[in-house]
């Protein structure tokens, strides 16, 4: 049976926030574009450029000190049961998901951890709007700035050549990046691998064979996930985690290819000499589940450093 369809395209809901959220950590993540092609701070509000059911659609995202306010306005008729689809994703954007307390009072009387904690309490990770949002921004980062990855990530965005009718453009989908030629990502600033993989993965989520959507139920496969991703040319241990952290919230991520938190490691055992990727993957290896959560305090403790 078809879903009934909503005539003013609008979806909204409220979630509550736990108190002492970490507004700030959210906005932060989703204004690293100064130019707001597709994401524009307002105040308390975030509103982001998206597709939502294949329509061009604006998600706006407002934080109070106890709530927050989640509003879906879509270019055409959406389905009117899709409140639980934005609500669980709103939550996972927000991180709200994410058990940070049981790390926080696993690690509390760490000589290590437990002061770097006490710096950024209820410190969570901010996650893309979906998996393919976070996966493709995670192949568009590597190996280079965060500057150079927004630069690159706006230039995608403004290939696709998609806006809401706010004017926010929206960011693609796998149908709209597949839609795109290798030689238009070339001229967009990609590599030729990089370009190819974007391609590879849209392809893979159209026809079934990366089920982006069906692993963002729990519990996450994380193993299944890393080892079709790694059988991708182009993409590392790197992009995997940090996809399967900014994505789905997989707190268990090694990230010890990282550069900012080999740095962060470095900075917090008052070394003198570089922490190598080998080194870093073995400072990290104790921490689990919680890696990758220990690479974003990482990220908090390195304060001269943006986190990507």
């Amino acid at each position: 049976m078809s879903s009934r369809r909503n005539a003013s395209s609008g979806l909204s809901c409220s979630l509550p926030l736990p108190t002492g959220f970490r507004n700030h950590d959210f906005f932060e993540f989703h204004q690293r574009d100064p130019l707001g092609v597709a994401e524009i701070i307002d105040g308390a509000c975030l509103h982001k450029g998206l597709w939502w059911q294949r329509m061009p659609a604006r998600l706006s995202i407002h934080l109070t000190d106890t709530s927050a306010e989640i509003e879906l306005q879509a270019d055409g008729p959406i389905d009117t049961d899709g409140k639980p689809v934005l609500a669980a994703m709103a939550r996972r954007m927000l991180g709200l998901n994410q058990p940070v307390e049981a790390f926080e009072h696993a690690y509390a009387d760490h000589p290590l951890l437990g002061p770097m904690i006490a710096m950024n309490p209820g410190l969570r990770v901010p996650l893309a709007a979906t998996p393919f949002e976070a996966l493709t921004w995670a192949v568009t980062g590597q190996q280079i700035s965060l500057g150079a990855a927004v630069s690159l990530r706006c230039k995608l965005i403004l290939a696709t050549g998609t806006r809401h009718s706010s004017g926010l453009a929206c960011y693609p989908d796998a149908e709209c990046i597949a839609g795109l030629s290798l030689e238009t990502l070339r001229q967009a600033g990609f590599s030729q691998t990089k370009a190819q993989t974007l391609l590879t993965l849209s392809n893979m989520v159209l026809e079934g064979a990366l089920p982006l959507a069906e692993w963002v139920s729990e519990p996450l496969p994380a193993s299944g996930i890393q080892a079709r991703l790694l059988a991708i040319r182009g993409i590392g241990p790197w992009t995997v985690s940090y996809a399967l952290l900014r994505g789905f919230g997989w707190l268990d991520g090694s990230l010890h290819g990282d550069a900012a938190v080999r740095r962060g490691i470095q900075r917090l055992l008052a070394r003198t000499d570089p922490v190598t990727e080998s080194e870093a993957q073995a400072w990290l290896a104790p921490f689990t589940p919680w890696r990758a959560l220990v690479a974003a305090h990482l990220w908090a403790y390195r304060i001269d450093q943006p986190s990507p």
